[in-house]
């Protein structure tokens, strides 16, 4: 019986230090080396503050901020997940005719886009689509008081192209953009953080 015991356990210890130690230090050293900004979750710092993540979405809701697309879990990163709604729930249709209602209303437009009234399966997309975001330049731009083709070319610089060229489609990383917003022209002190 010991002949079968004892190699076991020394595999057993053998793994445990490779797969539990050796390798998630390996790929930590490596992330750390190789993408630092990535591996330490691409955070957002302003003043020496840390305000946010270009990978988590965040509520923002005033007028002269680009607003971002609904959020199922109210934008909590530890309540992460879709609404498990299917595509003839009632209750998601109710709640998807409403915020396009507001949409419309709030950005004085009849094309709502679809991301502006779904929610995406994390809840915590960071991104809109070019075409939300240009939806909401002249609401931004009536709120800042400045030229509504101004907003627009500073969203079109913001906008990151599909990966690679193929993959994915193009989009418009919220945070940045309303931090590109406040540094192109400020407003009163506020904290896009926790704006909303």
């Amino acid at each position: 019986m010991n002949d079968h015991i004892r190699p076991a356990l020394v595999t057993l210890g053998l793994m445990i230090g490779l797969t539990g130690l050796a390798y998630p230090l390996a790929i930590t050293g490596l992330g750390q080396a190789l993408m630092p900004v990535e591996a330490n979750a691409s955070l957002i710092t302003r003043d020496g503050r840390i305000i946010g993540s270009a990978l988590v979405g965040q509520a923002f809701a005033a007028p002269d901020y680009l607003h971002p697309r609904p959020s199922a879990v109210e934008y909590d990163a530890a309540a992460a997940g879709a609404s498990n709604l299917g595509p003839t729930s009632a209750p998601m249709l109710a709640d998807q005719t409403a915020r396009a209602t507001a949409y419309a209303a709030e950005n004085g437009t009849d094309r709502v886009p679809v991301d502006a009234v779904t929610t995406s399966a994390s809840g915590l997309d960071p991104h809109v689509s070019p075409e939300n975001a240009a939806a909401q330049a002249g609401r931004i731009a009536a709120a800042r008081g400045v030229p509504v083709e101004q907003v627009r070319a500073l969203i079109a610089a913001q906008t990151e192209p599909r990966w690679l060229g193929l993959f994915g489609e193009p989009r418009v990383n919220v945070l940045l953009v309303n931090l590109a917003l406040d540094a192109a022209w400020p407003q009163t002190p506020t904290d896009p953080a926790t704006e909303g």
